[in-house]
Formats: C-alpha cells, structure tokens, sequence
C-alpha cells in the first residue's frame, strides 16, 4: 500500500509520464512473452496493476476536480 501512498504524492503530469513508461513497459513484456524470452512472467502482472493504480487515482482526482 505504500507505493499507491508514493503515487498520491505525485502531480498529474507525473502520473501522465509514469503511465507512458508502464504502457511501453507492458508492449515490450508482450511482445517477450511471445517470443518465450521473457525472464520474470510475474513482471507482467506488477505492470497492469501499476497501471490501473495510477488510472485509479487520475480517475479520482478529475472526480474530485467535478464534484
């Protein structure tokens, strides 16, 4: 749960550039595991859940920012 407190801390155009990194992170991790040379499958799943944290809090923060 620390990491998703870390992220709280962070602006929006943070956030935006940690979501670009992950999202290329996740095609490369991809595009390994079809061509069987991916060394840590689980790598895979810590990325999508990275993901949809920040996804999670954009989404909170723009409701919050409405509200």
């Amino acid at each position: 749960m620390a990491k998703f407190e870390d992220m709280r801390l962070k602006s929006d155009d943070q956030l935006s550039a940690d979501l670009v990194e992950l999202k290329r992170e996740q095609f490369n991790l991809r595009f390994q595991a079809a061509t069987n040379q991916l060394e840590r499958p689980a790598r895979i799943r810590e990325v999508r859940r990275q993901i949809a944290r920040i996804k999670t809090l954009q989404t909170e923060r723009s409701a919050t920012v409405k509200a």
